[in-house]
C-alpha cells in the first residue's frame, strides 16, 4: 500500500468506529493485565464469562493472592490452559506486590518481566490503559496485515515493526483495535467477508470473496 492508501484505509475504519475499545472487560489496570494474560489462545467472550464473577471479588494483586491458585482455578476453569494461567497470574500478582508497590508498571520492559506477560500482552496494556501508541499483533492483525498488504510479515514482530513505520497520525492510538475488530468480524480466517468490506478497493488480497456464499 502507498502512504495515501494507508491513510485512506484507516480513515474509513475510523469513520465507522471513531473510538474502538478492547472487548475484554476490566475495571482497572491490574484487572486488564489479568484479563489479557488469560486471553491467550482463548476468546474474549470466554474470558469475560470467567472474569465477571472473579473481578467482583478481586480488584488488587493482594486480593488475588488471598484467593489463591486453587480459588482462581475455580473461576477460570472454563478457559483453555487454565492451570498454567492460574500459576502465572498468582506469580505476577506476587511480583507486583513485592517489586512494584502493587501498581501495574507503565513500561514494556517492566511489564514483560511479569510471568505470563509477553510483548503482545504488554502492548495491549500500554495501549488500553496508559494510552501509548503500541501495536499488539495477534492472529487477527497478522492475517489482516498480510492479506491487505498493509504490513506483511511471517511473525508478529515483523508485522509490528512495519505497522510502527507505516501507520500515520491521527490513527496510531486506535490502529490495533481497528485491525483486530476488522479481522474478527470481516476479514475472517476461513472466509473473508469481502462482500461487505469497506476496504476492498485498497486491499491487495487476490482471492476476494465478493459474493456471500450460499448455504
Amino acid at each position: 500500500m502507498t502512504k495515501d492508501q494507508i491513510f485512506e484505509f484507516f480513515r474509513r475504519l475510523a469513520g465507522d468506529n471513531p473510538e474502538p475499545e478492547t472487548e475484554l472487560e476490566y475495571g482497572n489496570a491490574y484487572q486488564l493485565v489479568v484479563a489479557v494474560a488469560l486471553s491467550a489462545q482463548a476468546t474474549d467472550v470466554g474470558v469475560n464469562t470467567a472474569t465477571r464473577r472473579l473481578f467482583q471479588e478481586v480488584e488488587t494483586p493482594e486480593q488475588m493472592l488471598e484467593l489463591g491458585e486453587d480459588g482462581l482455578k475455580e473461576h477460570i476453569k472454563t478457559i483453555g490452559l487454565f492451570n498454567s494461567k492460574a500459576k502465572n497470574v498468582i506469580a505476577l500478582s506476587q511480583l507486583l506486590v513485592d517489586e512494584y508497590g502493587s501498581e501495574v508498571p507503565d513500561t514494556r520492559e517492566d511489564l514483560v518481566r511479569l510471568p505470563g506477560v509477553g510483548r503482545k500482552t504488554a502492548n495491549v496494556v500500554l495501549n488500553c490503559w496508559f494510552k501509548h501508541e503500541t501495536f499488539a499483533v495477534d492472529t487477527h492483525i497478522l492475517r489482516v496485515g498480510n492479506r491487505t498488504g498493509l504490513a506483511k510479515g511471517k511473525i508478529p514482530e515483523q508485522v509490528e515493526t512495519k505497522l510502527e513505520k507505516r501507520v500515520p497520525q491521527p490513527f496510531r492510538l486506535h490502529a490495533h483495535h481497528w485491525l483486530i475488530l476488522h479481522g474478527r468480524y470481516v476479514c475472517k480466517a476461513r472466509t473473508p467477508e469481502c462482500w461487505h468490506c469497506q476496504l476492498t478497493d485498497l486491499c491487495s488480497f487476490r482471492k476476494k470473496v465478493l459474493e456471500k456464499p450460499k448455504r
